[in-house]
């Protein structure tokens, strides 16, 4: 065990934050982190934004439905960008590419996947809180329409940091035998009733953290979301082959 091992055992979410400004230098640090990250082939196919523009960070906590998104902190957009690859290509006289098909797809959102927790991991060690949004994905075409997003780019994830002004308690995470087998998937079963007392967790944390509203346990959680699709979150395959995405390697 080390300082940074217990750091990120101890990750919480962090929704609310102060007025304090984030240096720039801070910022600029973050992105160095982000940009030393993993990736694939080193193509590094993705590409960060920062959303600095009061009218678009509110226009941006609309879509996620979360209003602490346009509350201080800083607001980075994560964007798998295929995009530059394939103008540096043209530009070097290889007009033609795949990298609209699903393996350059995936690599590119693992590389700003991986970014994304980087800069959590790094913003934490600075003493920030962070929330990654998946929640701009609530209404995608919005956002490739605000941020100007051109073809063979996509938004992936959004991350608002800033200096906590909340402690909220840990949640509760799946026992490990549900997530880590050895030399094969060896999920137990059946898995509803060994969960009973991981349930009971999950809901003693929401009845602490919200005595006042619905309480939850992880299994019911599932069992909504089976079908739970929000109407323009069914629209994503659609606007991924608009942008370029997913089109077959043979096409």
């Amino acid at each position: 065990m080390n300082a940074e091992i217990d750091r990120q055992l101890h990750h919480r979410t962090i929704r609310a934050f102060t007025t304090q400004e984030i240096p720039a230098t801070t910022i600029d640090t973050l992105v160095d982190v982000a940009r030393h990250t993993a990736t694939s082939e080193f193509l590094q196919a993705f590409s960060v934004i920062s959303i600095t523009d009061p009218q678009l960070k509110t226009a941006i906590a609309q879509i996620s439905k979360q209003p602490y998104v346009a509350n201080n902190g800083h607001l980075f957009i994560f964007i798998a960008d295929q995009h530059r690859n394939a103008i540096i290509g043209a530009e070097m006289n290889q007009p033609e590419n795949k990298v609209g098909g699903a393996n350059k797809f995936l690599a590119a959102l693992a590389d700003a996947t991986l970014a994304v927790q980087n800069t959590v991991v790094a913003a934490e060690s600075m003493g920030l809180g962070a929330v990654v949004l998946g929640s701009i994905l609530n209404d995608a075409q919005q956002i490739i329409d605000l941020l100007h997003l051109p073809e063979l780019t996509f938004p992936v994830l959004g991350l608002a940091i800033g200096y906590p002004d909340q402690e909220p308690q840990y949640k509760p995470r799946l026992p490990k035998k549900f997530m880590h087998f050895e030399n094969g998937y060896q999920l137990p079963e059946p898995i509803v009733p060994q969960l009973k007392a991981y349930d009971a967790e999950v809901h003693d944390y929401y009845d602490l953290r919200e005595a006042n509203r619905r309480v939850d346990t992880f299994t019911n959680q599932v069992k909504r979301s089976l079908l739970n699709v929000p109407e323009k979150r069914a629209q994503l395959l659609t606007i991924l082959h608009q942008q370029g995405f997913l089109i077959e390697d043979d096409h």
